[in-house]
């Protein structure tokens, strides 16, 4: 699958954070932070914040020529309990691009929590990671989580309507919140605060004891079975591009 990429001016240029984000490399903010840090070279010049990127230019980061011609990968993961959405390997835990050991550089769309587990998406595209991370978009995150103790019309009633969250200083967004189970519950996000399920059941004197992301925005875990993991489908990132349209990123 590649994505179409616009030009920006009437002679191709593109903003640099913008090139180095459409190559796959990081977001657009941590793009910044690199050439911020000299880290970055158009033509064998060091680069500076508001840089533009002309075609035929070479763009170096640490060292390494990049290009946004790559093609766009987008995959689907179930990522199990156990294993962590980071690269930090210092304390042993296995990390999820160990575990997948994917042949090109991709970087994981939000996470999940270690002991969490579900879909994940991962990407070389840092423009569709800006889109769908940023809270103001309001993007849907489903969940089923397992609770220890029986899921009252109570329970749900606060979790839909949202939770004060004193270690967070915030109040959690309105959300779907339904009974899936005696001891379990759905439940949609627009918001991804950190750890924020496990908060707002423990706010409410529950404790989670599982907890299974279920699908992002238009895509869905299904059937994929933990550890493994697919391309998006054609027919999906097309609804995904719509939905992403007009988000800000």
């Amino acid at each position: 699958m590649t994505q179409g990429l616009q030009k920006e001016t009437a002679d191709g240029a593109v903003r640099l954070n913008k090139y180095i984000s459409d190559a796959g490399v990081c977001s657009r903010r941590e793009a910044d932070r690199l050439i911020e840090t000299g880290k970055v070279e158009i033509d064998g010049m060091v680069a500076t914040l508001g840089s533009r990127v002309c075609p035929g230019q070479r763009v170096k980061v640490d060292g390494r020529l990049i290009s946004r011609e790559e093609e766009m990968v987008l995959l689907a993961v179930n990522k199990p309990r156990g294993v962590v959405c980071t690269t930090d390997t210092r304390w042993g835990d296995q990390t999820i691009y160990e575990l997948l050991n994917y042949p090109k550089r991709i970087f994981s769309i939000g996470r999940l929590d270690k002991d969490s587990e579900g879909l994940l998406l991962m990407t070389n595209n840092g423009d569709i990671l800006n889109k769908i991370m940023r809270a103001g978009n309001y993007h849907e995150k489903e969940y089923v989580v397992t609770v220890d103790k029986e899921v009252t019309p109570e329970f749900l009633k606060k979790m839909s309507e949202g939770i004060y969250l004193e270690e967070l200083d915030v109040k959690t967004r309105p959300c779907l919140a339904e009974k899936a189970g005696s001891n379990s519950f759905r439940i949609i996000l627009t918001q991804g605060l950190n750890r924020q399920i496990r908060r707002m059941c423990k706010a409410c004197h529950y404790r989670v004891t599982k907890l299974r992301r279920v699908r992002i925005m238009n895509i869905e875990l299904g059937d994929l079975r933990p550890g493994a993991y697919r391309n998006v489908s054609r027919k999906e990132y097309a609804a995904l591009r719509e939905a992403l349209k007009h988000s800000r990123g």
